[in-house]
């Protein structure tokens, strides 16, 4: 039976740019120390509830591989999705050059999709100022001229993830109109006879 979920979020990015462990961290509030995750396959879907001003809402949250070969995947994935956290290792430039490749697939292919921006691994670059291979000005300016909201978080320690997703699940409940999302990505409108409590996007 599909779940049930308010929102529909998609985490975009490069491989082995810590979304799972960002969800992970969300969803499940653990951390899986330096064992690295299997890369990840098609996608993984989890859904949280969050409450915002006194409204509960769930968010339906789809964790996409990063691997270029699954490219074409993905797209069936954030279809529908009214919101994306693309996901920036600040370890990594080739993971911030491939950012642009994400918010282009966005602008073409789900254009009201609000943007967040999670720089990952903050932990890292807090502990060695030489990991760093993402300025963070550069990404404010990336951030701010595709539109988006910019958290650096840490998976290990939970830096941000809990504010990104609760900053996430307000756009939902500031949004319009009403639906419910199912995991394979399709958009069901609920009618007021449907006697389900209302959903915010």
């Amino acid at each position: 039976m599909a779940a049930k979920v308010d929102m529909k979020v998609v985490l975009l990015g490069k491989e082995f740019g810590g979304k799972t462990s960002l969800v992970e961290r969300f969803l499940h509030e653990r951390f899986a120390g330096g064992a690295p995750y299997q890369n990840t396959i098609g996608a993984a879907f989890g859904a949280k509830k969050v409450t915002v001003n006194g409204e509960t809402i769930t968010l339906g949250i789809w964790d996409t591989a990063g691997s270029e070969r699954y490219e074409a995947m993905s797209r069936i994935y954030y279809r529908g999705a009214k919101a994306a956290v693309l996901c920036i290792d600040l370890t990594d430039e080739t993971s911030f050059k491939r950012a642009r490749f994400w918010v282009n697939e966005l602008k073409t292919n789900e254009e009201e999709c609000k943007l967040f921006i999670a720089g990952t691994k903050q932990d890292v670059v807090i502990q060695d100022k030489k990991a760093r291979k993402v300025d963070g000005a550069d990404l404010q300016d990336f951030a701010d001229e595709s539109g988006a909201r910019l958290f650096e978080t840490s998976a290990k320690t939970g830096h941000n993830v809990e504010e990104l997703f609760q900053e996430v699940a307000s756009a939902c409940v500031s949004a319009r109109g009403q639906a419910t999302f199912n995991p394979n990505g399709n958009t069901v409108a609920l009618d007021s006879s449907g006697g389900k409590s209302s959903g915010c996007c």
